[in-house]
C-alpha cells in the first residue's frame, strides 16, 4: 500500500514539475527573450603564431550584467567596463537582460586587451545593429577606449596573416592598419578609429578606405668603420663576421675601441630580404614596438645591459614576451662587458645560438620564437681590465685574469666561431692620419659573399642563408678540404684539442673566407686564418 501511495505521488510531483517548466518557457517567449547567439573570430597569440578564438555572446534572462567566461585573464575580465563604457558613448545601449560571453575554446588561456572590440561588435549584431553574417567575414581585433575610440593593440600582423590563412579579412585598429595591410595585398582589411564608424560602414552610410603598408625610413647610421685607427685585425673580424652571420667576441684592456668596432657592424650588414623583414617585424609586432604600424628593413642591433634578467633576456614573464634574444632575430646581439652578465643569464643563450628558436614552457603553456642571431660580445681580460698588457701586471696576478674569465662558461665559449684580441691604441695611432676603408666599401664587399652564400643553399633546396646557419653535414660538403688543407686542420685539432663543434665552426668561418675572395675551394690560407680566430679564444679558456 506503501509503495501505490509513493508511485502517485511521485507522479504528481512529475506532472507539476513539467507544468511550471511549460509555464516558465511561454513566459520567456511571451517577453521577447531571444536565445540566438552572436558569433565573432578573433585570435589568442602562441608565440608569434595567431590562433583563432570564437567569441560567442547571448542575450537572455537573468539579473541584468555581463559576464565574460573562458579561461580570460584579468585584461580580458575588464574589458566588461570598457565594452559597456564605450557602448553607451557611441549611443547604444547596453540591454537589461543577461549577457554572456563565451571565449572558445574554453581552455585556451586568452590575454590581452585586444579582446575589447570582438566582443563589442558580436554584442552589437545580437542587438541588431549590425548584420551578423557581414561579421563572420572577418577576424577582430582592438581595445575600446571609454570614448567610444578603437585603440593600437600589439600583434597586428601576425593577427592578418592568420586571418588570411582562415580566408577571411581582417578588423583592427586605424593605428594597427599600416602593419595589417602587409599580410596580402588582396586581403580586407579594416581600421576603422571608433565604434561608430565600424557601425556607419556596415550600414552603408561610411566607407572605410583600405590601409595603406607603409615601411619606415632607416635610421641614419651612426659612425663608420673610417672612424676606427687601428685595430686592423679587429676590422678584418668583423668583416668576416659580417659575411657569414658569425659569432664574434673582442678580448681588450678599457678604451681600445671594442664597443666601438661592435656599433659600426650595422654599417656594413645588408638589408634584410623580404622573407626576413616579415618575421622580423612579427616579433617586433608581437612585442608592440612597431612605431605607427610600420615596418622597417634595417637589421635588429639589440645591446642590453649587463643587468639584464633571464626573462628580459631570452623571454618569459607572466605573459611569456619574447626576449633581447628573439627580438634580434635575423639581427644582432650585442652583449657589452660579457662576464658582468650573470652565468645563469649567458648560458641561457646556448639553445637559442645552437637551434635558431626559443622556447619558454610554462606550466599552463608552451611558446617559441625564432631566434636566429648573430652574437657579437666584448669583455675585458681581468677584472681590473689590464691584464696582458705592456708594464702592467695585476695584484692579484694570474687569479685575477682566470677569475674573471670564468664566468663565462666553456660551451657557451665553444658556441663563438671568431675570438680576436683588440690591444690598447696607442697615441701614434690616433695622431696618424687616417686610411682606413669607409663602411660603404666593406659593405659591398659583405654583400657579394652573402649573395654567394644565398644563391649556394637556395641551389641545394636549403632555407638558410649564411655559413653560419648550415648544418654540419651541409659544411663538410661546401667546404670539402684538399690534402694539405686536412693534414692543417688535423694538426691544429690534435695541438689545440679543438671540440667537435669547434672543428665544423672553422670550416664555416673558412668557407666565408673563401666567400668574401670569391674562391669555388676552401684553400689552405682561408683554413689558417680561421685557425687563428679560435687561437685566442682556447687561450682564454686554458687561462681560466
Amino acid at each position: 500500500m506503501l509503495l501505490v501511495i509513493e508511485w502517485q505521488i511521485s507522479i504528481v510531483l512529475f506532472l507539476f514539475l513539467t507544468l511550471l517548466e511549460t509555464r516558465a518557457t511561454v513566459t520567456i517567449e511571451d517577453r521577447g527573450y531571444s536565445s540566438m547567439v552572436a558569433r565573432c573570430t578573433t585570435i589568442a597569440f602562441q608565440g608569434i603564431h595567431a590562433v583563432p578564438v570564437d567569441v560567442q555572446v547571448m542575450i537572455g534572462p537573468g539579473k541584468m550584467g555581463m559576464h565574460i567566461v573562458g579561461l580570460a585573464d584579468k585584461a580580458v575580465a575588464e574589458s566588461r567596463e570598457r565594452v559597456q563604457a564605450a557602448m553607451h558613448a557611441s549611443g547604444l545601449a547596453m540591454p537589461a537582460k543577461k549577457v554572456t560571453v563565451n571565449l572558445a575554446p574554453a581552455d585556451l588561456p586568452k590575454e590581452g586587451s585586444h579582446y575589447d572590440l570582438p566582443i563589442a561588435l558580436a554584442l552589437m549584431a545580437a542587438l541588431g545593429a549590425i548584420p551578423a553574417d557581414v561579421l563572420a567575414r572577418y577576424v577582430v581585433m582592438g581595445e575600446l577606449s571609454l570614448d567610444g575610440t578603437i585603440a593600437p593593440v600589439a600583434g597586428a600582423l601576425p593577427a592578418a596573416i592568420g586571418a588570411n590563412e582562415l580566408e577571411k579579412g581582417l578588423i583592427c585598429p586605424a593605428a594597427s592598419g599600416a602593419e595589417a595591410a602587409w599580410a596580402d595585398p588582396q586581403m580586407d582589411v579594416l581600421a576603422p578609429r571608433s565604434l561608430i564608424a565600424m557601425a556607419n560602414h556596415f550600414k552603408g552610410t561610411q566607407h572605410l578606405s583600405r590601409p595603406v603598408a607603409a615601411i619606415r625610413d632607416a635610421p641614419p647610421i651612426m659612425g663608420d668603420m673610417a672612424d676606427i685607427r687601428g685595430q686592423e685585425t679587429a676590422k678584418r673580424a668583423l668583416e668576416v663576421a659580417a659575411a657569414g652571420g658569425h659569432n664574434l667576441l673582442f678580448v681588450g684592456p678599457p678604451g681600445s675601441g671594442k664597443s666601438m668596432l661592435a656599433s659600426r657592424l650595422p654599417s656594413i650588414l645588408p638589408r634584410l630580404e623580404p622573407r626576413e623583414l616579415l618575421e622580423v617585424s612579427m616579433i617586433a609586432s608581437i612585442a608592440g614596438l612597431l612605431a605607427d604600424g610600420k615596418l622597417s628593413s634595417a637589421r635588429p642591433f639589440r645591446a642590453p645591459h649587463h643587468s639584464a634578467s633571464m626573462a628580459a633576456m631570452v623571454g618569459g614573464g607572466l605573459r611569456a614576451k619574447p626576449g633581447e634574444v628573439s627580438l634580434a632575430h635575423n639581427g644582432v646581439l650585442f652583449l657589452d662587458e660579457l662576464p658582468e652578465f650573470t652565468p645563469q643569464v649567458l648560458d641561457s643563450l646556448r639553445q637559442p645560438l645552437e637551434t635558431g628558436e626559443t622556447v619558454i614552457a610554462r606550466a599552463n603553456h608552451r611558446v617559441s620564437y625564432p631566434s636566429q642571431l648573430q652574437l657579437v660580445a666584448a669583455m675585458n681580460p681581468c677584472r681590473c681590465g689590464m691584464a696582458g698588457e705592456p708594464g702592467h701586471t695585476c695584484r692579484r696576478g694570474d687569479r685575477c685574469a682566470a677569475d674573471y674569465q670564468a664566468r663565462i662558461s666553456g660551451p657557451l665559449m665553444d658556441r663563438i666561431d671568431i675570438r680576436v684580441e683588440a690591444p690598447g691604441v696607442s697615441a701614434a695611432d690616433l695622431m696618424r692620419p687616417s686610411d682606413a676603408e669607409p663602411s660603404e666599401k666593406i659593405a659591398e664587399r659583405v654583400a657579394r659573399a652573402r649573395r654567394v652564400q644565398f644563391d649556394r643553399y637556395r641551389n641545394m633546396g636549403l632555407s638558410q642563408h649564411t655559413n653560419a646557419q648550415i648544418g654540419n653535414s651541409v659544411v663538410e660538403k661546401v667546404a670539402a678540404l684538399d690534402a694539405a688543407g686536412s693534414k692543417l686542420l688535423s694538426d691544429a685539432a690534435e695541438a689545440l684539442k679543438f671540440s667537435a663543434r669547434g672543428f665544423h665552426r672553422i670550416l664555416k668561418v673558412a668557407r666565408t673566407l673563401a666567400d668574401l675572395d670569391g674562391a669555388e675551394r676552401v684553400g689552405r690560407v682561408h683554413l689558417a686564418e680561421a685557425i687563428s680566430y679560435r687561437i685566442a679564444g682556447d687561450r682564454l679558456a686554458q687561462a681560466a
